[in-house]
């Protein structure tokens, strides 16, 4: 079996360019190949956190990997702090890693963006995403498309290490959806749906109350034209609201234009909020079924789990590079 890797920080809500643009995919492949999901709470450091809400956080993650139909006897799902390997590779890696090709990442340049004092762990922050990939001899990564040029470095580290020392990791390759893979904010829909966002208006977090969707979508920016076609360029906000629809109801797009065809903009708003709506209640209702004690027994069953194969990986390229194996 192929092998897949992915991890999504605990931090802020879970909205729907998260769950559209990788953690969607994570259910259908649990199905086909041998699955780790990671919840990557050692990036979640590279900003302030409050130790106790990043605890809680956590385990609300994971209630969220099980609620959307992640299923613990055919995925590895594990904390990243609990497997010490992501962070040692992490610095292995970052010793032939370039000062440069760290510098032009773009998520990099937009997040230090206008800050005096910027953390030397948000800089090497794609450096611990190619350990985290890499260490699982990992085949395949579902991301979002904003995350490709990070995936990129991690090819690029991996064959730099094969090259120089001899071959030591997988190539990865990303897995990204065709429709709906950046789905954009409600309120500026140039920019994509973004947890870092101060206007939470935004964003259509995965717990957010029936209320909360109806009122962001109703306010979703549009245009002035009424007319409900795809068009990135000149109506952007309708294109999202569309990419939105398409992705939750399984519809193709052109076929939702059609639907609607001659509609105004509020009877396809109304639509929409049901739709999400029928989604995210699924997915709220599953949970609140788990208690702390649960979560924590999973996660500690996949943290030994995930624990074996990345130390395997570890210790062979400690073996390449020149470090005493005892």
């Amino acid at each position: 079996m192929k092998r897949v890797f992915s991890g999504v920080q605990p931090t802020g809500d879970i909205h729907l360019g998260n769950y559209v643009g990788a953690m969607k995919q994570f259910v259908g492949l649990q199905d086909e190949h041998e699955c780790f999901y990671c919840i990557v709470d050692l990036h979640a450091l590279t900003v302030p956190q409050d130790p106790e809400a990043l605890r809680k956080t956590s385990y609300r993650l994971a209630a969220i990997y099980l609620a959307i139909g992640l299923d613990p006897k055919k995925s590895t799902l594990f904390i990243q702090s609990q497997v010490s390997a992501h962070a040692e590779l992490g610095w292995l890696l970052s010793c032939i890693s370039y000062f440069g090709e760290l510098s032009r990442m773009t998520q990099f340049k937009d997040k230090s963006k206008g800050k005096k004092n910027v953390s030397s762990g948000l800089f090497m922050y794609p450096v611990l995403m190619a350990a985290d990939i890499l260490l699982y001899q990992t085949d395949f990564v579902p991301v979002g498309n904003d995350q490709e040029q990070h995936l990129e470095l991690a090819r690029t580290l991996a064959a730099r290490f094969n090259n120089r020392f001899g071959e030591a990791f997988v190539m990865p390759q990303g897995i990204i959806p065709k429709e709906g893979a950046r789905i954009m904010s409600l309120v500026d829909p140039s920019k994509k749906m973004s947890k870092s966002d101060e206007d939470g208006n935004g964003r259509i977090n995965l717990l957010d109350s029936p209320g909360a969707v109806k009122k962001k979508i109703m306010k979703a920016t549009t245009d002035s034209e009424s007319v409900i076609r795809y068009d990135e360029d000149n109506k952007p906000g309708v294109s999202n609201l569309l990419n939105i629809y398409s992705v939750m109801s399984g519809m193709s797009v052109p076929d939702i234009v059609k639907k609607y065809e001659g509609c105004g903009y509020g009877v396809f708003k109304k639509d929409l909020v049901d739709v999400i709506n029928e989604n995210l209640s699924v997915i709220q209702d599953r949970c609140q079924g788990f208690s702390e004690e649960q979560l924590e027994s999973i996660l500690r069953d996949g943290s030994e789990k995930a624990q074996v194969v990345a130390e395997k990986t570890l210790n062979d390229v400690k073996r390449k590079i020149g470090l005493a194996i005892f």
